[in-house]
């Protein structure tokens, strides 16, 4: 199995790449590319995906320990 990864965009989405399922609380999957982002602000018209409707309108710098 490939090793995903998963990035904490500045400001920004969570940005996916590599081989993964992502899907809903039902069970249903959405479709994906190999790389995308995921929206994390909440303004995205196009959720779980990032739209880019977080820029301006959202703030957070998050950094490991």
């Amino acid at each position: 199995m490939s090793k995903v990864q998963i990035k904490v965009n500045d400001n920004g989405s969570y940005r996916v790449t590599g081989d993964v399922e992502l899907v809903d609380a039902e069970g249903n999957v959405f479709e994906t590319k190999p790389s995308f982002s995921l929206c994390r602000c909440g303004l995205s018209n196009k959720k779980p995906f990032c739209d880019g409707s977080h820029k301006g309108n959202f703030e957070s710098v998050v950094r490991a320990e």
